[in-house]
């Protein structure tokens, strides 16, 4: 027998209220958009099983990387990531999401999150590189899976890029300690 407050109640409405005490004890002023967060990671998850039916019935084989394919995988992702989160061309993407505030370095932009429950989360999702990596590196290993030379291709130029990034800052670099 429930004795307590909220004794009489369903089961539900009990859970609604415990939830949202939690809700408020792990953010008292309310202001993450916790509700967001939720049809963000619903949203993933049933990508993922969505991609995980889909490689099944195809009846295709998994690929297994070796550690040359991980690190093209992870210059790709690193760059494409940093892409769609930070670059002016992009913003268009990002713009109901957020507001410009400035240039953040070489080709990339400083953006304000916009906005209250859901479009805060996908603000604060497509302006962070490491949030956006965990979207790209899925969608490169699904890519992976269905047209394996395709996306190593896509991925070798990707990870060139990358590459040649470091080679830029690195050489600025050394032109800031020469002058």
């Amino acid at each position: 027998m429930v004795t307590g407050p909220g004794a009489g109640q369903p089961v539900v409405q009990r859970l609604g209220a415990a939830l949202r005490r939690e809700r408020e004890a792990y953010d008292p002023g309310g202001d993450r958009p916790i509700g967001g967060y939720v049809a963000v990671m619903a949203t993933y998850v049933g990508g993922i099983s969505a991609l995980t039916a889909v490689v099944r019935r195809s009846g295709r084989p998994l690929p297994a990387p070796g550690p040359w394919d991980v690190l093209l995988t992870a210059g790709a992702v690193h760059r494409l990531s940093r892409v769609l989160a930070k670059d002016p061309v992009t913003s268009p993407f990002r713009l109901p999401f957020t507001r410009f505030r400035g240039q953040a370095g070489p080709a990339e932009l400083d953006e304000d999150v916009r906005g209250s429950g859901v479009r805060r989360t996908v603000g604060e999702l497509v302006t962070c590189p490491f949030c956006v990596g965990l979207w790209v590196a899925t969608a490169v290993t699904g890519a992976q899976v269905f047209a394996p030379r395709a996306t190593r291709l896509a991925c070798s130029g990707l990870t060139a890029l990358t590459v040649a990034d470091f080679l830029h800052f690195a050489r600025a670099g050394l032109h800031e300690h020469v002058d």
